[in-house]
């Protein structure tokens, strides 16, 4: 009996957890809600007035981008803003040939009178933090806008977002990301979906109440003092932009998120390609914790609420380890309620997982609502669509969970960035991108006997007690089928060819 109570108490806690991460969102769903009501009363520069526009730098922080450099330069290059208070660096750390064409293209841009310069680095170290660090120091600008290579900025996006820095406690300025590719395959639309939340409802609802939100590492700009003032960027963690924007914050400087400014970007369009961007963030996520959590718990400046709101945004991606508990465990769960009729009365815990769903849905409901509009039929399409993500985003729980346990722990690893694919239709074409993946990780073997595994919790559902089975997990056991078969399924066969 010492395993099955201690089945059921890890089961809870997780449970638990979960459900208060639930309650945060619905909390932040309210905050969104009142937000859209209020008037932005933020005082901006007249940039009518020439005294008023500021020197901006623009840092592209770029590695191997063989593929979007071209299409990236000459984005930035038709950016809207007078030339003689605009500095472009290509921070490039490339090391294959697209070092020589970026150089070529940078020069043609240098000739038509653009202030670009491409700044190249004899090593890597401390990857992109290192990079925007080192050109921190040479840059002449008093705010410092960032893009990554995959990112395609409207040409106003500066008129837009640097007028709010005449408030001098606003040390960021973040933008919405928008997608390229969002309807690209189903891989693509689970992304955008869960992306969208994000820009929306989590940003949105922090932001308003004054609670922590984290610079995106692209589409936003910073104040040159403000990332001086925080301790300049460090490349301890696998996320260095949540890490600067939380020790930014700590010093009392205040971010300005623009939900409708949208910064249009390209998805990975490969699940090896996601697989590592997941890995990189929440692992970076699980260190940023280790890192932060107790300057936020003791920091006497930063209200109670905030902080709750705070450790739990920390803790965002510890939630797939949480659902990946839960998910493994709810078979032997199964068998010990039907197995032990005087331990059911622990088995209402069960339902905080229903709860926490049926909070995500409602919340995640509202995002979408927001973007594709309301209407029967487009909650009919929000159905198919919540399901397809949670089951796909259960699918890469064991994957994100390895990365939270290392980050937890302190173990290091390379930042390995998102190879990107200059892809925006289906006419586009992936396969022989050089910087794919080529052999599949050890973990889609687990993966896919998970995919088993969840199979057999289904079949469980229908011999499980002397009652003629016990269906209530098997919705969440179909779920967890499909999505560990999509991903074992599409990790094996959608490599480069």
């Amino acid at each position: 009996m010492v395993l099955e109570y201690l089945i059921i108490a890890v089961y809870s806690v997780a449970l638990i957890l979960i459900f208060m991460y639930a309650l945060a969102q619905l909390n932040l769903l309210f905050n969104y809600l009142a937000a859209q009501k209020k008037e932005d009363t933020c005082s901006k520069f007249n940039f009518k007035n020439p005294e008023e526009v500021p020197l901006v730098t623009i840092q592209l922080p770029v590695y191997n981008e063989l593929y979007v450099m071209e299409r990236l330069l000459d984005n930035i290059a038709e950016l809207e803003y007078p030339p003689n208070k605009l500095e472009i660096q290509v921070l490039d750390d490339s090391t294959d040939e697209s070092v020589s064409s970026t150089s070529t293209h940078v020069k043609k841009l240098q000739d038509k009178g653009i202030d670009i310069q491409h700044i190249r680095r004899t090593n890597r170290q401390g990857f992109k933090a290192g990079a925007l660090k080192e050109g921190l120091e040479i840059a002449k600008g008093e705010f410092i806008a960032i893009f990554d290579a995959d990112f395609l900025p409207e040409k106003d996006w500066l008129l837009q977002t640097v007028p709010y820095f005449k408030n001098p406690e606003i040390g960021v300025v973040q933008t919405r990301w928008g997608h390229l590719n969002r309807n690209y395959s189903t891989l693509t639309k689970v992304q955008a979906f869960a992306l969208d939340t994000h820009f929306t409802l989590e940003q949105v609802g922090r932001n308003s109440k004054g609670h922590f939100i984290n610079f995106n590492g692209t589409a936003g700009i910073w104040r040159k003092q403000c990332i001086i003032d925080a301790g300049n960027w460090e490349g301890d963690t696998l996320t260095e932009d949540l890490d600067l924007s939380y020790r930014a914050q700590l010093k009392q400087w205040k971010f300005k998120y623009l939900e409708n400014v949208k910064t249009p970007a390209e998805l990975p369009v490969v699940i090896s390609a996601a697989r590592s961007q997941q890995f990189r963030w929440n692992k970076g996520g699980a260190e940023n914790f280790q890192k932060m959590a107790k300057r936020v718990i003791t920091n006497k400046a930063v209200p109670l609420k905030t902080k709750i709101h705070s450790l739990l945004h920390l803790l965002n991606s510890s939630m797939f380890f949480m659902i990946f508990i839960v998910a493994v465990l709810s078979i032997p769960m199964l068998y010990i309620k039907n197995e032990y009729a005087h331990l059911a009365s622990y088995f209402y815990m069960m339902s905080f997982f229903v709860i926490s769903t049926i909070i995500f849905f409602i919340c995640y409901w509202f995002m979408f609502k927001k973007t594709y509009g309301g209407g029967f039929v487009n909650f009919l399409k929000y159905i198919g669509t919540f399901f397809t993500f949670f089951s796909i985003a259960m699918g890469f729980s064991l994957h994100n969970t390895i990365a939270v346990v290392e980050g937890h722990i302190g173990k290091k690893s390379e930042f390995v960035r998102t190879p990107k694919f200059n892809i925006k239709s289906l006419k586009d074409s992936w396969r022989n991108n050089k910087y794919l993946r080529k052999k599949p990780s050890t973990n889609i073997i687990i993966e896919g006997l998970l995919a088993i595994y969840f199979a057999f919790g289904m079949y469980s559902a229908f011999v499980v007690g002397d009652q003629g089975g016990d269906f209530g997990l098997f919705p969440f056991h179909l779920m967890l089928f499909i999505g560990f078969g999509y991903v074992f399924f599409k990790s094996i066969f959608s490599k480069a060819s």
